[in-house]
């Protein structure tokens, strides 16, 4: 009975203290909320970058994690199969922000 006293009276500090790390804690950023991948890749690539069936495939594969950054640039900027060419559509420091968080999500 002590024992569960205890326990029922250290619970709500410790939900304190984890509530109050939460809010502390940054922001989610990265790819998935990037607005240019939201308003031109996901719906193709998928929300969280796994890929959508019928559709662009997963950002995060040995085959985009083994691409280089020029790589990944080049087919971003230029498209390639049935994936279209973004050159003009976005500027280069956005492509450059897209790659960038791409490696992001494979280095995890």
């Amino acid at each position: 009975m002590k024992v569960i006293r205890a326990t029922l009276a250290v619970c709500p500090v410790v939900l304190v203290f984890a509530l109050a790390a939460a809010q502390n804690s940054a922001p989610v950023t990265g790819l998935t909320s990037n607005p240019a991948y939201e308003k031109n890749c996901a719906k193709c690539h998928g929300k969280n970058a796994g890929g959508r069936r019928f559709g662009g495939p997963s950002l995060m594969s040995i085959k985009v994690a083994s691409a280089s950054d020029d790589d990944l640039h080049q087919i971003i900027a230029n498209g390639k199969g049935h994936m279209p060419k973004y050159e003009g559509k976005l500027s280069a420091e956005e492509i450059d922000a897209l790659v960038h968080e791409i490696r992001g999500l494979n280095s995890r």
